[in-house]
């Protein structure tokens, strides 16, 4: 699929691919790949709440399709409503229900075109730039705070046994999303995935898929393919996407060769609803 903004002149090809996995019933997962948005939910809560929970965030974010005009406030206030429209699900349930949320929409900042990054959860954002490969989002997880702390290395985050224990989630109280603003650049790939992928497949197992000169489409089904050849354990959903022209020039951040600086505005973006308790709910 191809996606250009005649305004921006933005042009960016893409290719998305989900799976149940080898040990699922059920396709908890959802997915958007329509510019300007790219996002991945991975539900939680079973059948007719988990994927239902997924979807409900998807169509929140379909709204937002086509439009050249957004801001950072608009994907917040559409993150708000996800997780509204998950929480009514949630209270119909005996199981509860939620949803990760991760990607990217490209948005509009001081009349420049940037990629917006949207995280609740721990599902990824990675970016392919000059061979070298980035996670762009923190994963709200136990084993995240583990790492953090010292305690688990980051090989081990795929093996350990609460890997599935998340500290955050769309429809859950005080589960703030992370937003990040960065260029948008020509040449770059980007990946947005559920932990079905990354919990199978090693990030440079990831780097090497996405290398192989694969068009977006060929690459996300590969890569599917590559998290069912490990086991498939849970469900698995890939969007790869490439900016093709209209953004800026590959540049180095600095001299050590860090990537084009992300700033933080998670602090900065209005919200329609302030949160400040924080649960964990465990999924997959």
């Amino acid at each position: 699929m191809i996606g250009s903004s005649p305004a921006t002149d933005i042009s960016v090809t893409s290719g998305s691919h989900t799976d149940t996995g080898l040990r699922r019933s059920v396709n908890e997962d959802a997915l958007l790949a329509d510019y300007p948005v790219f996002i991945v939910a991975d539900g939680m809560g079973g059948h007719e709440a988990g994927d239902r929970a997924a979807a409900a965030v998807v169509e929140e974010f379909r709204a937002l399709v086509g439009r050249e005009d957004l801001r950072p406030e608009d994907v917040a206030a559409t993150v708000e409503r996800a997780h509204a429209a998950v929480s009514t699900i949630a209270a119909g349930t005996t199981r509860g229900a939620g949803s990760t949320l991760t990607g990217v929409v490209a948005v509009r900042q001081h009349d420049v075109p940037h990629w917006l990054v949207v995280n609740v959860g721990d599902s990824r954002v990675y970016r392919l730039l000059s061979e070298r490969l980035e996670q762009l989002t923190i994963d709200h997880s136990v084993a995240q705070e583990m790492v953090d702390a010292g305690q688990l290395t980051r090989e081990q985050m795929a093996t350990y046994e609460g890997r599935n224990v998340i500290t955050r989630a769309m429809g859950g109280e005080g589960s703030r999303a992370d937003f990040w603003l960065l260029p948008i650049v020509t040449g770059e790939r980007i990946v947005v995935c559920s932990d079905g992928l990354t919990g199978e497949i090693t990030d440079e197992a990831l780097r090497a898929g996405l290398m192989m000169g694969g068009s977006p489409a060929q690459t996300a089904h590969s890569l599917v393919g590559q998290a069912l050849s490990h086991g498939g354990r849970d469900n698995i959903s890939t969007i790869v996407l490439d900016v093709v022209a209209g953004g800026i020039h590959p540049r180095l951040e600095d001299t050590t060769g860090g990537f084009v600086h992300s700033e933080s505005v998670t602090s900065t973006i209005e919200v329609a609803t302030a949160r400040s308790s924080r649960r964990r709910t465990t999924h997959g």
